[in-house]
């Protein structure tokens, strides 16, 4: 049986320490800048910040993994090597990392902390993988959201590194963060500046009868009634009218949540070594109630008890959660 650690995010001070607090084994975070896939303003951490979260942390027997996990543009991976270099010196746990060219950089100059291959990087198959580990030294990899469970359980037997799934949150697969969707309407860049949806392109509107809209730079993307739950505003789930259909509907994919607890007992016997929360943009509530859930359950689970899974709707996003491809049993 794989060791089933659980890593939740952290995307303030305060979350970081209620996530440890929570019961994580790892929290995952990023610097107040581009070299991340959440740099939105209010969240993140300054080098001093982060360095008061590793203390915290490591003293509750946590670990903290550092989000370097965007695109470098052409002429200013400064930055990124920079933030390496102050992580490195802050002494984080490992490196979540994309691009190849970061990857390396670690590998040269910071070669005692180790590896994990971003979801960003969408290496699916174990020729990519095997790659990543024989070129950079990666030590796991964080699967995209679109095997099954066969898949994973194949993939575990020939590839030489740990393997990390997403569990819970958000269930977006425009090519796992690299889209280039947003980037058309705001001139934001989801892989290079680490912004989907930026919050000053985005606006709600509310009609006479109640109904929102909810509209980025400028174009509606999406309209809902009161009871309804809104989506992440993004282009990709939107709901859109179009000629040849009475109704508005969802062009790309319908805004569900992932959640796999009922499939954590199959997951670690397919060999994943860790399990992980999305949310780095979420409350501290949010951060709490679904970290205390996992860790029970986790720990249910490898003591040999069945797992009782708190209701987490009330903490997902839109009207429905999914099991997304995981829950497909044979074999593609």
């Amino acid at each position: 049986m794989s060791s089933a650690e659980l890593i939740c995010p952290a995307g303030t001070p305060a979350a970081l320490r209620t996530a440890v607090d929570a019961g994580a084994d790892a929290v995952y975070c990023g610097f107040q800048d581009a070299t991340n896939a959440r740099n939105f303003p209010g969240l993140n951490f300054t080098p001093e910040e982060l360095a008061e979260a590793v203390v915290y942390a490591h003293s509750k027997g946590a670990k903290v993994l550092l989000a370097l996990n965007t695109y470098p543009p052409a002429g200013q991976v400064d930055l990124w090597q920079h933030a390496a270099d102050t992580g490195a010196r802050l002494g984080v746990d490992a490196f979540i990392v994309a691009d190849m060219g970061v990857a390396e950089y670690i590998a040269q100059k910071h070669p005692e902390v180790r590896l994990h291959l971003s979801v960003q990087a969408a290496a699916s198959s174990p020729e990519a993988i095997r790659y990543y580990c024989e070129s950079f030294g990666v030590k796991r990899v964080v699967l995209p959201r679109i095997l099954t469970i066969p898949e994973i359980r194949q993939v575990r037997k020939e590839i030489p590194c740990e393997i990390e799934t997403f569990i819970f949150g958000n269930h977006g697969l425009m090519v796992e963060g690299r889209c280039s969707l947003t980037n058309y309407l705001t001139g934001q860049s989801t892989n290079m500046d680490g912004v989907c949806s930026p919050a000053s392109d985005v606006e709600y509107k509310r009609d006479a009868d109640g109904t929102m809209s909810s509209q980025l730079a400028g174009f509606t993307i999406d309209c809902f009634r009161p009871e309804e739950k809104a989506g992440y505003p993004t282009i990709c789930k939107g709901r859109y009218t179009v000629p040849h259909r009475s109704e508005a509907y969802y062009a790309f994919e319908e805004p569900v949540s992932l959640n796999l607890a009922r499939l954590l007992p199959e997951l670690i016997d397919a060999g994943v070594h860790a399990f992980k929360i999305e949310g780095r943009q979420r409350s501290k509530s949010y951060v709490r109630g679904v970290v205390s859930a996992f860790r029970r359950a986790v720990d249910d689970i490898r003591a040999g008890r069945e797992a009782d899974i708190a209701d987490l709707v009330a903490l997902t996003e839109g009207q429905k959660q999914t099991q997304g491809a995981f829950e497909t049993k044979k074999w593609r």
